[in-house]
């Protein structure tokens, strides 16, 4: 059989068929498994803590898609896996799962060595130019030469960092036999607001920040998390997260500080004002808990002098405030390209591919796992455990039918 694609999920669907199969992977790089070396900033966001009901919500409105593959194999599973294959994993404090090492090589090496272990064979320079459906199986065609199969595995990724290989062909092969591509787009993507003033708190970064995203006066998306300043725009887990549902020319409002009710904004800056009267502004709001940098930039942004005192801010000054603070607004004008974006939104419409199974419902024997299909997670783990799941989940499938290949 051929698995097209060397990423994660085509190494690890490799890694599990039976040793007794003939098992190609074709790779169109010259190297396997360039994108996983970017993971986690090279260190290997393998996965993240959680049952499955709660990976399943970071998955947006094609989680349900997912839940027969994590259940078959979770992120427990996949630590047990990486441990017995010399990588153990731990959890850090905001539940995101590494190696150990820190290191993606180690992970890349770990199935590089269970494809050894069970014969398959990773042919690199082999970018896919065709695969053809005939009675007999599947013809893959390669330049200068050619594969037959009795079932294909596309894991050939999204589209996103295309330099690490990852260039949507699994889309153009797929749609050749028959399935519907819903439109790729870049996804956990930066975001560029314009006119953007901000380049100069380029590394300010604000931790828990909420985030809502406004389309001709609605509210169509909210969320929480952490915001990085760059020198083009926003970025942070939590806009990356929020930037699946942004659009160029929605708004992006952003809050600075969280007020637990029953509180206020404007109460606590009441109650700031009161216990600091004298000082002013910057000592005034530190206790909000925002980066030196920032507070001064937000209050310019008012046009309230920073000499402004606890007890001379009257409500007018107030209301500005509570205006940059806990509602400031960007207009989007674009979300960063497939260059820089984590991964793909769209791909193979998931209603063509069997849950239970990941083979297609059109072509018999063809399978999909990974970034190829139309799901896309949040950051932290959740796209690399479901491509372990899904090409765990396409293999399990290809192992119950009789070795033909």
């Amino acid at each position: 059989m051929v698995v097209v694609g060397a990423g994660p999920a085509g190494l690890f669907c490799a890694a599990r068929l039976p040793a007794d199969r003939s098992v190609v992977v074709l790779e169109r790089m010259a190297e396997p498994g360039r994108k996983l070396l970017l993971a986690g900033s090279g260190q290997a966001n393998l996965t993240h803590e959680g049952d499955v009901a709660a990976f399943l919500e970071r998955f947006g409105e094609h989680g349900r898609f997912l839940r027969h593959a994590l259940r078959s194999f979770s992120n427990a599973a996949l630590a047990a896996w990486f441990a017995g294959h010399g990588v153990p994993l731990e959890t850090r404090s905001d539940g995101k799962v590494f190696p150990v090492s820190r290191r993606a090589d180690d992970v890349l090496e770990a199935l590089r060595a269970a494809c050894r272990e069970n014969g398959v064979r990773i042919i690199p320079n082999a970018r896919v130019r065709t695969v053809e459906r005939d009675d007999d199986g599947f013809s893959v065609g390669v330049a200068g030469g050619g594969w037959r199969a009795a079932s294909v595995v596309l894991a050939t990724g999204g589209a996103s960092y295309p330099e690490t290989g990852s260039t949507g062909d699994g889309y153009r092969l797929a749609h050749a036999l028959g399935h519907t591509v819903v439109e790729p787009r870049p996804a956990l993507a930066p975001v560029e607001p314009g006119p953007y003033t901000f380049a100069d708190l380029s590394g300010v970064s604000v931790s828990d920040a909420g985030l809502r995203v406004v389309r001709d006066g609605r509210q169509v998306a909210a969320g929480r998390g952490d915001l990085l300043f760059t020198h083009r725009g926003l970025s942070g887990p939590g806009v990356l997260d929020l930037s699946r549902d942004l659009r160029p020319g929605d708004r992006l409002i952003v809050s600075f500080v969280a007020i637990p009710p029953p509180e206020t904004l404007d109460e606590r800056l009441v109650r700031l004002c009161a216990e600091r009267g004298p000082a002013r502004l910057p000592t005034v709001l530190a206790p909000l808990g925002l980066p030196e940098r920032l507070l001064r930039r937000l209050i310019a942004e008012t046009g309230l002098p920073e000499e402004t005192t606890g007890a001379r801010l009257d409500r007018n000054g107030r209301r500005r405030l509570v205006g940059v603070l806990g509602g400031l607004s960007f207009a989007v004008d674009r979300i960063g390209g497939f260059s820089v974006a984590m991964t793909t939104a769209g791909g193979v419409a998931l209603d063509e591919v069997n849950p239970k199974t990941m083979e297609s419902r059109l072509v018999p024997n063809l399978f999909f796992a990974g970034e190829v299909l139309d799901i896309d997670g949040d950051t932290g783990g959740y796209n690399l455990q479901a491509a372990f799941s899904t090409g765990a989940l396409a293999a399990a499938t290809i192992a119950r039918q009789p070795a033909r290949d």
